[in-house]
């Protein structure tokens, strides 16, 4: 009997979003995206590192996300830097407006992934920006886990 093969989980981070930000709340939002750019996130072709969210008119847009073009797509192939709506609730939509209207708040997308029902999520999460002096206390901070963690290692 020959085996069932689950499907590979394809998760795309934004590693400096941690470094750059610090995280106050996270949301899961859909997307709204088109044939090509769905099979091309499966194959795992994007890259987070510059997107950023920004609310209009009452919905939720990611700007700057890199979805590379499909291989095998034809003339029907997407613009891969378009902005695509993010899907959320009402509710979670109000509060995010609120923050964001104050000063030094800003979404940002964090991971993007596939969930158990095959639909791409977007991890999107209230931030608010570091100080220079912060990101040298994440990296010190950082540093001394390293150490930490080789020095266990070696014992």
């Amino acid at each position: 009997m020959a085996e069932i093969k689950k499907p590979r989980l394809t998760e795309i981070r934004n590693r400096r979003v941690e470094f750059e930000f610090k995280l106050l709340n996270t949301f899961e939002a859909g997307l709204i995206l088109t044939g090509t750019e769905v099979k091309s996130l499966r194959e795992g072709h994007a890259n987070l590192n510059d997107a950023y969210c920004y609310i209009r008119q009452g919905e939720l847009f990611v700007r700057n996300m890199f979805i590379s073009e499909y291989d095998l797509g034809t003339y029907n192939n997407h613009d891969p830097r378009r902005p695509r709506k993010l899907l959320l609730t009402r509710n979670e939509l109000n509060k995010l407006g609120k923050k964001v209207k104050e000063k030094g708040f800003t979404i940002v997308p964090v991971r993007l992934y596939f969930s158990e029902r095959g639909l791409a999520k977007l991890e999107i999460a209230l931030a608010q920006g570091k100080k220079s002096f912060d990101k040298r206390h994440s990296i010190k901070e950082k540093d001394t886990k390293r150490d930490l963690d080789r020095l266990k290692r070696y014992k």
